[in-house]
């Protein structure tokens, strides 16, 4: 299932087309708090598909019968684009568990590139409902590459990944390789360029959140 959250009409279409837009880039705190705002919303809308449970809550004039998540999910992200919309996620279910990923695109002198995925932290995963944040979805390899470190780690209820664009070429791939896999994202681009990078997409989402990086 692919859920865009730009199909309506919502603040999030503001929020998508401040963070492409090149004359507000520049502003890197504002680029930061628009991607944790899209998390923000993602993890509302998810919230609604999770299991609930009822639960009697004593209140000062007597006792009310309350719906509760019935168990927290397991928030994921991408270090280190996905750290605003980590905390997107996180300002919401803020009782979560979290998990960090090390992945980043390893470049050839050919212009290819692999993905490396160089460190993991996560609690149990045993039959959880986890989240994994990336804010581009461009070719897919770097969530299903992550996908698969989480697996091994245990097995998972259900997986949700939450981005701020994604493109069809990786929704595609996503979705041949991890079928079960709900994605969630504030935009969709179709195109893709051969070197990897979404077209109109918005540029490089860690450089513009954190400062521009030295090339590996």
């Amino acid at each position: 299932m692919v859920i865009n959250l730009s199909e309506q009409h919502s603040l999030v279409s503001n929020w998508v087309s401040e963070l492409r837009n090149v004359d507000i880039q520049g502003d890197r705190m504002r680029f930061r708090r628009n991607l944790e705002r899209i998390g923000e919303v993602a993890a509302y809308e998810i919230s609604k598909v999770l299991p609930f449970v009822e639960q009697e809550v004593q209140t000062p004039m007597g006792t009310s019968l309350s719906k509760l998540i019935a168990n927290q999910p397991v928030l994921a992200t991408i270090l280190r684009a996905g750290l605003p919309l980590h905390q997107g996620l996180l300002n919401y279910f803020d009782k979560a568990d979290n998990a960090f990923i090390s992945a980043y695109r390893k470049h050839n002198k050919d212009g290819s590139f692999e993905i490396s995925l160089d460190y993991i932290s996560c609690p149990e995963l045993e039959n959880r409902v986890i989240i994994v944040s990336d804010p581009m979805l461009a070719t897919g390899s770097s969530l299903v590459k992550t996908i698969s470190y989480l697996r091994n780690e245990g097995h998972p209820k259900e997986i949700h990944i939450v981005a701020a664009i994604a493109c069809t070429v990786g929704i595609e791939y996503v979705k041949r390789e991890e079928p079960s896999v709900t994605i969630w994202c504030g935009d969709i681009d179709d195109e893709l360029t051969a070197k990897g990078y979404i077209v109109p997409g918005l540029g490089d989402a860690g450089d513009l959140a954190f400062g521009e990086k030295v090339q590996m």
